[in-house]
């Protein structure tokens, strides 16, 4: 679509704030208003349709998109979209450990065990861990206990952990930034610690490394999302 409007404002929307575009609120694809409670993510969307030059590029617009799924995918059925979130409880990135080099499994428990020691505390679980890739059940209370909380979260945080576990594989670490027991860039040395490992032993790759920057990227923007709200 090409760009049709001149100013961008923030303009107040019952309890919080909309996107107007030469006076004309923005709607979701839905057709829903998008609306947003934080003025500071109001801000951020509207800076972003500000930016725009001749045509729409959806891909240079993250908090809007994040908004868009947050009101058109997340609120009606809260608990569906959850679900392929939650079910990354049954095979936790950090429980997964190296059985060949012991470098790398040094340096997976010293990033990894913190972290899931802070789940534990957090959530009153316990962690199954094992060394190769043959997958493990999680204890039946630990899966239980993840899954709630994940479904406790409302549909903007739903929304911003989504790409952070499926991006990452640890819904533990998506968890962490949610509730901010860690930063964005702890985190995304965790999730991405096997790979970067690699290529220090064994030089970069050009394609791995651009599919990385695409990754960390995303991560970024949700890490944002997160903040703005």
């Amino acid at each position: 679509m090409k760009r049709f409007w001149k100013e961008t404002t923030v303009v107040e929307s019952g309890d919080g704030w909309g996107i107007a575009l030469d006076g004309r609120p923005v709607r979701t694809p839905q057709r829903a208003p998008l609306a947003v409670e934080s003025h500071a993510l109001a801000e951020a969307i509207a800076a972003e349709w500000q930016a725009v030059g001749e045509t729409i590029d959806p891909a240079a617009m993250p908090m809007t998109g994040l908004t868009n799924a947050a009101i058109d995918l997340a609120a009606p059925d809260l608990a569906a979209f959850a679900e392929p979130v939650a079910a990354y409880a049954t095979s936790e990135l950090f429980c997964y450990r190296e059985d060949r080099d012991a470098v790398l499994l040094a340096e997976q428990a010293a990033l990894w065990n913190p972290l899931l020691g802070w789940a534990e505390a957090r959530y009153g679980v316990e962690f199954a861990i094992t060394q190769g890739i043959l997958p493990i059940d999680q204890p039946p209370a630990t899966v239980a206990a993840l899954r709630g909380a994940v479904l406790a979260l409302d549909p903007w945080r739903l929304t911003a952990l989504t790409p952070l576990v499926t991006i990452g594989g640890s819904l533990v670490a998506g968890l962490a930034l949610v509730e901010a027991a860690h930063d964005a860039d702890h985190l995304w040395q965790a999730v991405s610690l096997d790979e970067l490992y690699q290529e220090r032993r064994w030089g970069a790759d050009d394609l791995a490394i651009t599919a990385r920057e695409k990754k960390r990227a995303d991560w970024d923007n949700a890490a944002r999302f997160l903040g703005l709200l």
